[in-house]
């Protein structure tokens, strides 16, 4: 009997590059994520975890990086390849990511709701209030309470957990079907976490979206995901389920092979 594989929503091959002027950062990079996945990407520091996932949405100034080789395929459609213009239609709205600190990636001076909105305004049409209203019902399924009014606050309003769970908001207003999410949880202490991340795995069973998580925490792989990648160096060194994976543990690193207590 043939093996039940899931249809592939992102597929990276051998992927190369390099800063303009330094030396390669990203060696012969591939991975894949099914649809309805949850994959984490996890390694030490400076493993090339973030730029990996800042290439998938062409994040990376053109002018400082060059992909030497290889190809990302985002169902089947190389978006090395895409123009700027294509892939400002397809960020937020197919693919969407939680960046790692909140207060930086948030607008200082414009309300949440207006951070929601805009992406439901460019992608969807949706009008300023019809915009509002989403960015409201989006803030109340995070689980922020009395969401219409903090949907005025500015970010610095917000606990650190409002903020994560805001940026949540604003990743899923499209219904994206890749939501990739680089360290959501790293300021946030130990309960926090663990509401965030059974948050993002609710919504994400709901929406039948892929999640490629990105984290050194292996606590949150071990509980939250199917498949891992270990990094280092800018390469990839294992990947697999996860239960084969830390069963393994061949990859001699702090980082890497500490086993975590439970989360719960």
């Amino acid at each position: 009997m043939a093996e039940n594989i899931p249809k592939l929503i992102l597929k990276i091959e051998k992927l190369c590059m390099r800063w303009r002027g330094q030396g390669e950062a990203l060696r012969d990079v591939s991975l894949q994520v099914g649809v309805g996945e949850r994959v984490a990407l996890v390694g030490e520091s400076g493993s090339g975890k973030t730029i990996t996932a800042q290439s998938v949405l062409r994040l990376l100034p053109d002018e400082q990086v060059e992909y030497t080789a290889g190809r990302i395929l985002f169902e089947d459609q190389d978006l090395l390849a895409m123009s700027e213009r294509q892939m400002r239609a397809l960020r937020g709205r197919d693919i969407a990511m939680i960046f790692q600190e909140p207060m930086t990636a948030l607008n200082p001076l414009q309300p949440i709701w207006k951070q929601i909105a805009e992406g439901l305004i460019l992608h969807e049409g949706l009008s300023n209030k019809a915009a509002h209203d989403r960015a409201v019902e989006l803030l109340s399924l995070t689980g922020i309470p009395e969401p219409g009014k903090r949907a005025g606050f500015f970010p610095h309003q917000l606990s650190g957990g409002q903020r994560q769970r805001a940026m949540i908001a604003m990743a899923l207003a499209c219904k994206p079907r890749l939501l990739i999410a680089d360290e959501p949880t790293t300021a946030l202490d130990v309960t926090l976490q663990a509401q965030i991340m059974d948050l993002l795995t609710e919504l994400q069973r709901e929406m039948n979206m892929s999640l490629l998580l990105i984290t050194h925490d292996l606590n949150l792989v071990r509980h939250y995901t199917d498949h891992v990648v270990v990094m280092r160096d800018g390469q990839v060194m294992e990947q697999g389920s996860v239960k084969s994976v830390f069963e393994r543990r061949r990859i001699n690193t702090p980082a890497v092979c500490s086993m975590p207590a439970p989360i719960r």
